[in-house]
């Protein structure tokens, strides 16, 4: 797929919302909670244009028995796709507009996607310089398949970071 960069949309905040409201409709009660991450949640941030949603559920095996409807919906059943724990739903085909991950509660999963999105809030130097890198790399890269992986050292070594900054956090609040 066609790397797609895009600079901060405060429209993503809305399409975010607005996807939660219609996906409260089908899984009803199973939903513990929606969180916006990734890119596409922190102000400032270039991004591809493709919302990240987690869903939190209490049972992520009752999430299976939805793969029916909301491959009738026209979302694309991904499944784990390489996450233990995870299910996938991509909305928008070649266009991809969200993408949308549902975890268990207590899965590790949602604990690090969080800290690195809170971190970058809290951190304008490092949107700045993660921004640079995307941009540097969507310059030489076409396609998401070189992109991605390209990005996955970078994003590890931010991912530390930010990590050891909740670490300090949590210990001040102790303190």
């Amino acid at each position: 797929m066609k790397i797609r960069l895009s600079d901060y949309n405060q429209d993503w905040v809305r399409l975010f919302q607005e996807e939660s409201e219609f996906l409260k409709t089908i899984f009803t009660n199973e939903i513990v909670r929606f969180e916006h991450f990734g890119s596409t949640s922190v102000t400032g941030l270039k991004a591809k244009p493709v919302i990240d949603m987690m869903c939190i559920v209490q049972d992520i095996d009752k999430i299976d028995s939805y793969n029916d409807k909301m491959s009738l919906l026209g979302y694309d059943v991904a499944g784990e796709w390489g996450i233990s724990g995870r299910r996938l739903f991509r909305k928008g085909g070649d266009e991809r507009t969200h993408h949308i991950h549902f975890y268990q509660t207590e899965n590790p999963q949602i604990e690090r996607h969080l800290i690195f999105r809170d971190y970058l809030r809290c951190h304008p130097e490092e949107v700045a310089r993660y921004s640079l890198f995307k941009e540097e790399l969507a310059e030489r890269f076409e396609n998401t398949s070189e992109y991605s992986p390209a990005k996955k050292t970078f994003v590890s070594e931010m991912e530390q970071l930010a990590l050891a900054w909740y670490a300090a956090k949590n210990q001040e609040n102790e303190d």
